[in-house]
């Protein structure tokens, strides 16, 4: 008997069960199959960035890290601000963000090492920045994967 044939047989009419005990069985079913299928697949899974995951895309490595608070669309400013064009913008720049104290006077210019230092550890590069509870991205290869997709999705950067 396939688990298919058994899953049909629990929650048909005939088997003898209550009508509640079916629909329990029937819910209990679908909510384990779709957290199988969400744990396991590895777009919607947190382990590529956490564990270093040497397959995840640069994109996959952003949207884990930082698409929860940030966007690569030129003014879609969320919780935190988009990240468009980021390499050769001033820190704290964007006109239509408030930013820290602390970020808009930073005093320089994000470049790809900067950027790599600040993804690293935010408190060391501008003490008293906003972006809490954010402490830092430990993996060389993930930071370098986010900036490589920055880049990328803001044509014309250096």
């Amino acid at each position: 008997m396939t688990s298919r044939q058994l899953i049909g047989f629990l929650t048909s009419a005939h088997a003898g069960w209550p009508e509640a005990w079916r629909a329990r069985i029937c819910l209990i079913t679908t909510l384990s199959g779709m957290a199988y299928a969400l744990s396991s697949h590895p777009v919607l899974s947190q382990n590529s960035v956490t564990q270093g995951n040497e397959g995840a895309s640069d994109q996959q490595v952003f949207n884990n890290a930082c698409r929860t608070c940030h966007t690569t669309k030129e003014g879609d400013n969320r919780q935190g601000p988009n990240l468009h064009g980021i390499i050769g913008r001033k820190a704290g720049s964007l006109p239509d963000y408030n930013y820290s104290s602390a970020m808009k006077s930073a005093g320089f210019v994000w470049d790809k090492e900067k950027l790599g230092q600040f993804i690293a550890s935010p408190d060391e590069v501008v003490p008293g920045h906003n972006m809490k509870p954010y402490s830092g991205l430990a993996s060389t290869d993930d930071r370098s994967k986010v900036i490589a997709f920055l880049q990328s999705a803001s044509p014309g950067q250096p």
